[in-house]
C-alpha cells in the first residue's frame, strides 16, 4: 500500500503541482484548502504524512499542527510545515507545535519528495515491540505509551505530545547519557532541521512540567552544566 499524504494549502496551483509531483512518485494524495477541513479529513483519512501550510482560512497551520499532536487516539503523522515566511521565529514556532520539518517558498518539488522519503525513513515511530523501563518511567516505542510510578506506589498513564514522547524515549534509551542539544536534535528531528537548537529547551521544560513534582528543581530531567 503506498503511503497516505494530505495536501493542506489554499494556493490551488501549487496544490495541484505538490498533488501531480507526488502522485507521480506513488504515493496516495488527498487535498484540502483550509484548517477545518484539513482536522475533519485527517480524522477520516490517518495520512502517514501532511504537507501543511502555514497561512490558511480558518484555523492557520500551527493550530492544525497542535491540535493533530493532541489527538494521541488516532495515527501519529509526520508533518511537513510549507509557508512563505522565512523568519527564524517562524521555523522555531512551527517546530515546538510538533512539526517535523519545515520547507520555506519558493521550494522546488524534487526537494520537498526528497524530504518526505526522509521523513518516511525515519525509525523511531516504526521500531516494533521496544519497551525502555526505568524505577520510574515506562515508555512501549511501538504502542507510543508512557506511565510513570508515583512515589506513592500508584501508576499513572502520562499524556505527552508526539516530540514529548521521543524526547522521553530518548532520554530512557540510555538513562545515564549527558546529551547536549545538538545530538538531541539529530535523534528528534534528524538531518533536516532547520532553526535555533534553543527549542530542545522548550520540550524539556514542557515535560518537566508533566512529569516532575517541581519542575523548578527537576528530579528526572536535570541539566548539567559543562566547564570548558
Amino acid at each position: 500500500m503506498s503511503e497516505r499524504i494530505l495536501i493542506v494549502e489554499d494556493e490551488p496551483e501549487i496544490a495541484r503541482l505538490i498533488e501531480f509531483a507526488l502522485t507521480r512518485e506513488g504515493f496516495s494524495t488527498c487535498h484540502c484548502a483550509d484548517g477545518l477541513s484539513a482536522l475533519q479529513v485527517f480524522k477520516d483519512r490517518q495520512p502517514d504524512v501532511i504537507v501543511l501550510d502555514l497561512m490558511l482560512p480558518g484555523l492557520d497551520g500551527f493550530a492544525v499542527c497542535d491540535r493533530i499532536r493532541q489527538m494521541s487516539n488516532l495515527k501519529d503523522p509526520y508533518i511537513l510545515m510549507l509557508t512563505a515566511k522565512g523568519e527564524k521565529i517562524d521555523r522555531v514556532n512551527g517546530l515546538c507545535a510538533g512539526a517535523d520539518d519545515y520547507l520555506i517558498k519558493p521550494f522546488s518539488l524534487p526537494e520537498l519528495v526528497a524530504r518526505i522519503r526522509s521523513l518516511l525513513k525515519r525509525s523511531l515511530r516504526q521500531q516494533q515491540d521496544l519497551v525502555y523501563r526505568t524505577q520510574h518511567f515506562e515508555v512501549n516505542v511501538d504502542r507510543c505509551t508512557a506511565s510513570q510510578n508515583l512515589d506513592s506506589g500508584i501508576g499513572r498513564s502520562l499524556e505527552l505530545t508526539t516530540l514529548e514522547f521521543k524526547l522521553l524515549s530518548t532520554l530512557m534509551s540510555q538513562p545515564q547519557r549527558v546529551w547536549n542539544r545538538t545530538q538531541l536534535i539529530d535523534r528528534l528531528w534528524g538531518n533536516d532541521f532547520f532553526g535555533d537548537e534553543r527549542v530542545v529547551d522548550t520540550h524539556v521544560a514542557r515535560l518537566r512540567q508533566k512529569i516532575e513534582s517541581d519542575p523548578t528543581n527537576p528530579k528526572y530531567i536535570q541539566t548539567k552544566l559543562l566547564r570548558s
